[in-house]
């Protein structure tokens, strides 16, 4: 057949019409209850017109959708930022626009929503030429001075190479000028277990699991985790209606956003037909399940019998931990390859603060899938595509790594890309070690006009890796268009912070090296293998004339003092907690140069000038052990005069309040440097509580498991004679000189 497109070119289809193709494969789909994949791969209009065709042969379901900007009338059109929409829903039939640009974080939800008998229906460009499409998305991409024309097509030559690869069973391939191919054979899918109302054996054990979690024994939490697709939210809809069947049970469920946690009342509905549903809330009897927001839930604290958290992974892991806290019954799902960056790497941090927790806890697994049938070809492509499930390399092989047996290696990016081990080993680690990297950190790593690579390597193995963006030296124009506020650039998240958060009007002009990603394989971390890669890291930018290189990272304790052993030292920290961390960001620089120098010196001064009225009120609520470590160490921020000792001695022996000494305890915690190491760490916490940031007596007792007030305040001078003594401030048997003991 013939088709005229719209601006009057005709294309003509190869023998047997795609249209009939498209059915046919449909047929398939829902005997194997698998999902099908159809490509249509060359000019704009060859494709459009195909995929009308397309539609008109199999009609258009109820449940489908466009992902793209122009969609056909009466289709739904998702635009990439809009994708968070099909969380929850079940089509029948995706189309995806690549024209409209490639989006791996969109794609990936997208792909997802799209159930067993479902078929995918992707647009992209001939795929010998994908690569110098002038894709949209390069706008995302692109950092100045680089425009989108300076971005690469790595990513999607990558793409291209795969899709091209893939067996015709995963792909059905019909390119432009060229004959439709013959369809793939199918075999039927085995039938579902008839275990109604679940899906599977799996969810059945999941969904006692759950119940033993609301009615057994406190403090002993379940985790669910499966990739996507195994029915995790269904087995908490379906064990909230058993609960709420039973009684008057008040059950609060969380997630990253309403949309995403549809699925768990849609379940838990079908079991109680009577209930009266509502936009986030379930109603049965006296008993009830409802949406709350996490930091929402974590601030107002409701009365709750049972927490269920929907994708925890998807919630930074402080906010987890505060609500685990104040919840005795909490049950936590989250997907193990997702496109929104969870994992391993947050299964790794997670579970190790759960089991210090609740060493009662329990972990289930959920393999089978039951929004399609086993063995899926587009659960393989995408996982190969987006490489959501790379690996990091084999703990065996990544174990004898020292700094004296790894080589350094600064990875050419086009060989990278045609690399498929080392790529999916590199990206394995980033999973590992940061739990938010996306698989859109894999477009970004391959395309960045601005982006660096250095890898460690064990043999051929990577043990660790840092992902570097070089910023700054913006134009003096450009420059204090961003210090007055008038411009934000993307990227140049170091420079453009110097400039507008502290006012350092050269700070936009400094050439930096930003670390991105800092990671180290697991099996062979505390032994200077972070230390030896950022030393590396500055060595070279060093020698190429640049004047700074830092970080921005989520506040933790821990991390920051591997930062601070490294050279690093803060200079900033975010006045909000960060919606993907849950942490407030650290900003960290180490000089290169001489302007480097007088930016940093002039940058740290500013920033310990005002420290302590930030602590007192944006940064009250920062970790105090966190706080300490942003004092300075040298005991120069201020002086005791003979009145604050006195003051203090006064304080720490109970002859003085707590208010009256308010000022002197403040100019002694900022004057103590190094000598609050001295102190345990539930002292430390307790000065910073306190005495810098304010806090209510009772909740600084809950930090330091004091019983109550006066236990915490007999601390707390306790705290402060050991600082007085450690600083040879002990008065002496006729008090100090020139003055007499309060």
């Amino acid at each position: 057949m013939t088709v005229t497109t719209d601006n009057g070119k005709r294309w003509a289809w190869c023998q047997g019409g795609i249209g009939q193709a498209a059915r046919q494969l449909l047929v398939q789909a829902a005997a194997s209850r698998q999902r099908r994949v159809l490509l249509l791969a060359g000019a704009r209009d060859w494709v459009r017109a195909g995929a009308d065709e397309i539609l008109a042969a199999v009609g258009q379901p109820v449940e489908s959708a466009w992902l793209g900007a122009e969609a056909p009338a009466g289709m739904t059109a998702v635009v990439a930022g809009k994708v968070s929409r099909l969380l929850g829903q079940e089509l029948r039939l995706l189309v995806v626009d690549a024209y409209a640009g490639f989006d791996p974080d969109a794609v990936g939800a997208a792909i997802g929503a799209l159930v067993g008998g479902g078929l995918l229906v992707l647009l992209t460009p001939p795929l010998a030429r994908w690569e110098r499409y002038p894709d949209p998305e390069h706008a995302r991409i692109a950092v100045a001075p680089h425009g989108p024309e300076a971005v690469t097509g790595r990513f999607l030559r990558r793409l291209a190479r795969l899709l091209a690869e893939a067996p015709p069973e995963e792909v059905y391939r019909v390119e432009q000028d060229r004959p439709l191919p013959p369809l793939p054979g199918t075999l039927a899918a085995p039938p579902p277990a008839a275990l109604p109302p679940y899906a599977s054996e799996e969810q059945r054990q999941a969904v006692e699991a759950l119940l033993r979690v609301a009615t057994g024994r406190v403090r002993r939490p379940v985790v669910l985790i499966a990739d996507r697709g195994r029915g995790k939210s269904a087995a908490l809809g379906l064990a909230a209606a058993r609960l709420l069947a039973a009684g008057t049970m008040r059950i609060a469920l969380t997630g990253p956003r309403l949309e995403a946690v549809r699925a768990v009342f849609e379940h838990a509905v079908r079991q109680l037909p009577q209930a009266r549903l509502r936009p986030g809330q379930l109603e049965s009897g006296q008993g009830k399940l409802w949406f709350v927001p996490p930091d929402a839930l974590a601030s107002e604290r409701p009365a709750a019998d049972l927490l269920l958290v929907d994708e925890a992974a998807a919630i930074p892991v402080p906010l987890l931990l505060r609500l685990l806290q104040h919840y005795p019954r909490v049950a936590f799902t989250t997907t193990v390859h997702g496109y929104e960056g969870t994992g391993r790497g947050f299964l790794l941090r997670f579970l190790r603060a759960l089991a210090a927790r609740t060493p009662e806890r329990r972990l289930l697994r959920l393999e089978t899938p039951v929004r399609w049938a086993p063995h899926d070809p587009l659960e393989r492509l995408s996982f190969r595509l987006l490489l959501l499930d790379a690996e990091a390399a084999p703990d065996r092989a990544a174990a004898a790594a020292r700094p004296d047996s790894i080589r350094l290696e600064w990875l050419d990016r086009d060989a990278l890309v045609e690399d498929e081990a080392l790529l999916s080993e590199l990206f394995g680690l980033l999973l590992q070690a940061h739990y938010r990297t996306r698989p859109f950190d894999l477009r970004h790593l391959l395309d960045g006009p601005n982006v660096e690579i250095l890898v460690q390597r064990q043999g051929p193995h990577v043990v660790g890796a840092a992902l570097l963006a070089r910023e700054g030296g913006l134009q003096p124009a450009r420059a204090a268009a961003v210090q007055r506020g008038e411009r934000r650039l993307r990227g140049h998240l170091l420079p453009q912070s110097l400039a507008f958060h502290l006012g350092l009007a050269e700070g936009a002009a400094l050439r930096c090296v930003r670390i991105m990603r800092l990671a180290v394989h697991p099996a062979c971390r505390q032994r200077g293998l972070g230390r030896s890669l950022l030393a590396a890291v500055a060595a070279r930018a060093k020698a190429g004339g640049w004047d700074a290189v830092g970080s921005s990272f989520g506040g933790d304790a821990e991390l920051l003092r591997f930062w601070q052993r490294c050279g690093f030292q803060p200079v900033r920290v975010g006045m909000t907690r960060g919606s993907r961390s849950g942490e407030h960001a650290l900003l960290v620089l180490q000089a290169l140069s001489p302007l480097g120098q007088s930016l940093l010196a002039s940058a740290r001064r500013q920033f310990l000038r005002d420290l302590p009225a930030q602590l007192a009120q944006p940064l009250r609520d920062l970790d105090p052990e966190l706080a300490v470590l942003l004092l300075p160490d040298d005991a120069t921020a201020a002086a005791l005069d003979a009145d604050d000792c006195r003051q203090l001695v006064a304080f720490a022996h109970g002859r003085r309040s707590y208010g009256d000494s308010l000022g002197a305890l403040q100019r002694l915690v900022l004057a103590a440097g190094a000598a609050l190491a001295g102190l345990s760490a539930a002292q430390r916490r307790l000065l910073l509580a306190k005495v810098m940031q304010g806090r209510d007596w009772s909740e600084v007792a809950e930090l330091g498991s004091w019983p109550g007030r006066a236990a915490a305040e007999e601390a707390l001078r306790q705290a402060v004679r050991q600082l007085l003594q450690q600083g040879g401030l002990s008065p002496p048997a006729n008090g100090f000189p020139g003055a007499s003991m309060v």
